[in-house]
């Protein structure tokens, strides 16, 4: 069943990011005000790291908040902050940075609160990020890199149809051990017209 965001917001995404939403989630842009739920956020132990060093300091979850438009105003990679509920409560993030200079390879990396962990919102909030990624931004391919003890994790990409590439033998430090990691692959191609928004709302 295809998704269709509503898409609101500059259509030069290095200008503005676009607000997307869907059933359950709206995206958008972290701003100052979001400081203490993603310090929360952050603090969690097997949280995404998105270039964070320990420890997760009010301090520098601010310049991440600044460095995260600076970056997307500069087209090297944009972020959402993941909100839930009529409150429009902060419960992730999703980055998706290029690894390339044309933006045609990607990686991205997501981070949920985990009273939300199996509930949808991820493969609600990727559907979304993955049909902006591919659509608007014109990337061909989605890089992920997961703990390879993250069952949950990893079984999340392989339903958004991902596919597993190989495991980066002790490819990233956590509390001081070396931890394997799973590399994910998705292909615009594999993306395909069932994800794809057909026609998106622009407001």
């Amino acid at each position: 069943m295809a998704l269709d965001p509503s898409i609101t917001g500059s259509s030069d995404w290095r200008t503005e990011l676009p607000t997307l939403t869907a059933r359950t989630v709206t995206l958008r842009e972290p701003m100052a005000q979001d400081l203490g739920s993603l310090v929360d956020l952050l603090s969690i132990g097997d949280a995404a790291r998105f270039g964070l060093d320990e420890p997760v300091t009010d301090v520098a979850v601010q310049q991440f908040i600044e460095r995260a438009a600076h970056e997307r105003a500069a087209g090297l990679a944009f972020t959402y902050a993941v909100t839930s509920g009529a409150a429009r409560t902060v419960v992730g993030l999703l980055q998706v940075r290029q690894l390339d200079p044309g933006f045609e390879v990607a990686e991205w990396e997501c981070t949920l609160v985990p009273s939300v962990r199996g509930s949808g919102i991820f493969i609600e909030a990727a559907r979304l990020v993955g049909s902006f990624t591919f659509s608007t931004v014109g990337a061909r391919r989605l890089e992920a890199r997961v703990l390879l003890q993250n069952g949950r994790g990893n079984g999340a990409l392989k339903k958004l149809g991902a596919v597993q590439e190989g495991i980066l033998r002790r490819s990233v430090r956590r509390s001081g051990a070396y931890l394997d990691q799973v590399l994910w692959s998705i292909l615009k191609e594999d993306w395909g017209d069932h994800w794809m928004s057909t026609a998106p709302r622009v407001h």
